[in-house]
């Protein structure tokens, strides 16, 4: 397999092309099912069902987990294009039910206006730390060992709020920012030095997971400052 660093400029265009057209899909696809989960009340339905119990939202943590963790290695498979896109379209679903209740409640009980406001920065931060990963032509790969840690400890204190009944605050939710933006520059670094030239479906993958995590946290901020 041909890395994307080492290909010729107009392969390395063209995945580069692919990859990033593949991402707008991935996020159109899930706006589409976010829409088709408030018509159909799916939404609602969601919040009360994980918002009414802390270890409902432990189970679709867990949930969410595994299934990114299957749909990447899914994804990952170079030589199956069948299995690249059935793990991109599980890892959109799983996205799609983890942020419905979110959604709702931010859609429901806060400002209208918080759920395009945060599409909005994210789209710029998600734009500009882009920019900088492809114009700088550094490799960010010194990232990866910040990210597992922080990552770990991350998790471990939204289990610890989840079990204990203690909330993060705004501070952990502006960490979580930065540590999002991190990612993308993470994995926008390795769409050129660590994917081949046929993985375009599992980079799309790994840049929609991390545009989907500082959506997340993006929101909650702004939802906690319109209250």
């Amino acid at each position: 397999m041909v890395m994307v660093a080492q290909a010729r400029p107009s392969e390395r265009a063209e995945f580069i092309k692919r990859t990033y057209t593949h991402l707008a899909g991935a996020v159109g696809a899930f706006v589409i099912v976010e829409f088709l989960f408030f018509q159909l009340g799916i939404a609602p339905f969601l919040a009360s069902f994980f918002m009414g119990s802390r270890f409902g939202w432990l189970a679709l943590l867990g949930g969410f987990a595994l299934l990114g963790y299957l749909a990447s290695n899914m994804a990952a498979k170079a030589d199956d294009v069948n299995a690249q896109y059935t793990g991109l379209g599980l890892y959109v679903l799983g996205e799609a039910i983890i942020f419905a209740p979110l959604l709702y409640i931010a859609s429901a009980f806060s400002d209208p206006s918080v759920i395009p406001t945060a599409a909005i920065i994210t789209l710029f931060l998600f734009g500009g730390l882009t920019a900088v990963a492809f114009t700088s032509g550094k490799d960010f790969a010194f990232l990866g060992g910040i990210l597992k840690i922080g990552g770990m400890v991350a998790l471990g204190l939204i289990v610890c709020s989840l079990l204990f009944g203690f909330s993060l605050g705004l501070f952990f939710s502006f960490f979580m920012v930065a540590f999002a933006g991190a990612a993308i520059l993470y994995k926008t670094s390795n769409v050129m030095y660590r994917y081949s030239t046929t993985q375009h479906v599992a980079a799309s993958l790994e840049l929609f997971a991390a545009v989907m995590l500082l959506f997340w946290y993006v929101l909650r901020i702004l939802m906690s400052s319109r209250r």
